[in-house]
């Protein structure tokens, strides 16, 4: 009976990571990184608080296109885009207030001047799936 019970619940705690493939596109230069912020809820995005953060060299770049990969569990996430000019992992502000760097959502893009809500960029991702997310980068100075 033992055996048929953890035969039974394997499959759940098996949960395998899915890939997430991310490409970004209107990259200005080659200078910094690219910073991805992995929220799961609004709470955390408003917090900016991400889940995960992950940083990529930009010495990939082809046209001002880059492609990055990575794994996460299924589940509902956001993904935030930095392009980290000058590789200190924040966005710049200039004395307005206004970005000085790229910036960018998961398949949204968004064009107002305050931060856009969770559920405008989140997705699923789901067991036994990749995933295949475009960013387009925003400047606006």
């Amino acid at each position: 009976m033992i055996k048929l019970i953890l035969f039974l619940l394997l499959p759940a705690l098996s949960i395998e990571a899915q890939t997430v493939e991310v490409t970004v596109t209107g990259l200005r230069s080659e200078k910094g990184q690219i910073a991805i912020g992995v929220f799961i809820d609004e709470e955390s995005f408003r917090r900016e608080e991400a889940y995960l953060e992950i940083q990529f060299p930009k010495k990939d770049i082809r046209d001002g296109v880059m492609t990055v990969s990575f794994s996460l569990e299924p589940g509902v996430y956001g993904l935030s885009l930095l392009d980290d000019e000058n590789s200190n992992r924040k966005m710049e502000y200039n004395f307005l207030g206004i970005p000085k760097e790229g910036f960018g959502f998961s398949d949204y893009y968004h064009t107002g001047l305050k931060k856009p809500s969770f559920d405008s960029f989140k997705f699923d991702l789901v067991g036994g799936q990749s995933k295949k997310i475009k960013i387009k980068l925003r400047y606006i100075l």
